[in-house]
């Protein structure tokens, strides 16, 4: 029997040099840089090229879907249903303060820091290094296997859509783009924008809020808040002071003409996990709320500090958990307070999987209602789940475990991958058990030893779905 690890080894040198290149592109979605063929934007559609470019150097089928997505395919051309392996070459802005440049990666103590390092492109390269190596090893496969590099994981999965639309979607296969060993379980989503009427035509108060803003991203806790404040007294600027240093958060203070603009720094984590964040703009709008300004902009700061904290939307009324995914999560991911002109923040909520959609809708409507709200451009994609006995996680059980010597037990995850576009998809690594997931983080990175580890593992595990 073939010894992946091995044969991962001798081609490490390659694998993180073709990695680093990737990792280099900033490719963030851009829709002001979109052309024909690179609809995501200049940046994505040149990640998205280098890779099938590399496929097609190595000597597997590639095909270009308009720039939405594309494959690498390896097998007989007439093999039916391939295996699929979806991977995502699109990545979230780099926000924060980073040790060093997002997108000129560096290696500190045996880890790769760049954005997308673990999210998602150290692992869709694994996978084609995998795919890579079971085509150099020569052994006899009966199923064809399709590696599918979308472009638009974080911010929609149109690319998929497209992909499902026009080619059509293997049934059965993996997302290199969660934890290990197997997820089977991913809880579905709501996103909501919540705006607020103005109703106000003279300001009396004494402090007026001219606008505040935070996020950029719904699925992303916001790591930034700023608010700007016409009429402030020294007590105020003292107060935030204080109350940052309470808070142990870093903030700035500002001065132009007659107006201070008092910012926020909390930390970044992903949406599916708002409780690794500190989200600033709830914290700002905590801080906020004890001071009086025009009715609009207290019924908004005093809406948004309800969520402070509040991860399991029990503010909302849309609180709920099962035994299979864990409970419901809410990210106020996008503020956006203007004082004479729009108000609104964006929610996402991750939803476990027995949850009565229709039922958690009305619940959020009513409250909204109440407060005043007005609820718009509600997007929802329902949970995905595969029975454990179906051949796909079985496969994948025996690669982990004969790989690893661990056991492969089965998790549920708040994140949305790939995998939910196949009837038996499920999410299969990167990031190994007991270790840090710095996906949507500053320093995001991923250990090379684990991605040496990943490689091999995925290696054995398509000889293992299409031998």
């Amino acid at each position: 029997m073939i010894n992946w690890h091995e044969e991962v080894l001798s081609r490490k040198d390659e694998l993180l040099e073709d990695l680093f290149n990737l990792l280099r592109i900033e490719s963030t979605k851009d829709l002001d840089s979109k052309t024909e063929g690179r609809p995501m934007g200049e940046k994505i559609g040149e990640a998205l090229e280098y890779i099938l470019e590399k496929a097609k150097q190595n000597g597997f089928r590639t095909k270009n879907l308009a720039g939405y997505a594309g494959y690498a395919e390896y097998g007989s051309s007439n093999a039916g249903d391939p295996i699929g392996i979806l991977c995502h070459v699109d990545v979230v802005p780099a926000t924060g303060e980073w040790t060093s440049p997002p997108f000129e990666p560096a290696i500190r103590d045996g880890k790769i820091y760049a954005r997308g390092a673990i999210d998602d492109k150290g692992p869709s390269m694994a996978a084609f290094y995998a795919m890579k190596i079971v085509k150099e090893s020569g052994l006899a496969l009966s199923k064809n296997v399709r590696i599918i590099f979308g472009t638009d994981e974080e911010s929609g999965m149109n690319c998929m859509k497209y992909y499902s639309e026009v080619e059509g979607m293997p049934t059965s296969g993996f997302a290199p783009d969660a934890n290990f060993p197997i997820i089977n379980a991913e809880k579905g989503q709501i996103t909501v924008k919540l705006s607020l009427p103005n109703t106000n035509t003279d300001y009396v108060e004494k402090m007026e809020l001219l606008s505040f803003h935070a996020g950029n991203r719904v699925n992303m806790v916001p790591e930034r808040a700023t608010a700007a404040i016409i009429g402030f007294n020294e007590s105020l600027m003292k107060d935030f002071e204080e109350f940052c240093s309470i808070s142990n958060v870093k903030s700035d203070i500002s001065y132009k003409e007659n107006t201070a603009e008092l910012t926020l720094y909390g930390i970044s984590a992903h949406a599916m996990e708002p409780h690794k964040g500190v989200n600033a703009a709830t914290t700002l709008a905590r801080f906020l709320q004890s001071y009086t300004f025009q009715a609009q902009a207290s019924k908004f700061i005093c809406f948004l500090a309800d969520l402070h904290k509040d991860f399991e939307g029990k503010s909302l009324g849309i609180s709920y958990s099962d035994d299979i995914t864990g409970p419901l999560t809410v990210n106020p991911g996008i503020l956006y307070f203007e004082g004479k002109g729009e108000a609104f923040l964006q929610i996402n909520a991750r939803i476990p999987v027995t949850t009565d959609y229709e039922t958690t809708k009305e619940k959020l409507k009513v409250l909204v209602d109440q407060k005043g709200f007005i609820l718009s451009e509600l997007r929802e994609s329902q949970p995905h789940y595969v029975d454990p006995s179906t051949p796909i996680i079985k496969g994948l059980k025996r690669a982990y475990e004969e790989e690893t010597n661990q056991k492969a037990r089965l998790l549920s995850t708040g994140g949305a991958t790939y995998a939910r576009f196949m009837k038996q998809g499920v999410a299969f690594g990167a990031c190994f058990p007991g270790k840090e997931m710095t996906a949507h983080e500053k320093d995001e990175y991923i250990e090379i030893e684990d991605l040496l580890r990943a490689t091999a593992i995925y290696a054995r595990a398509i000889y293992e779905l299409a031998k």
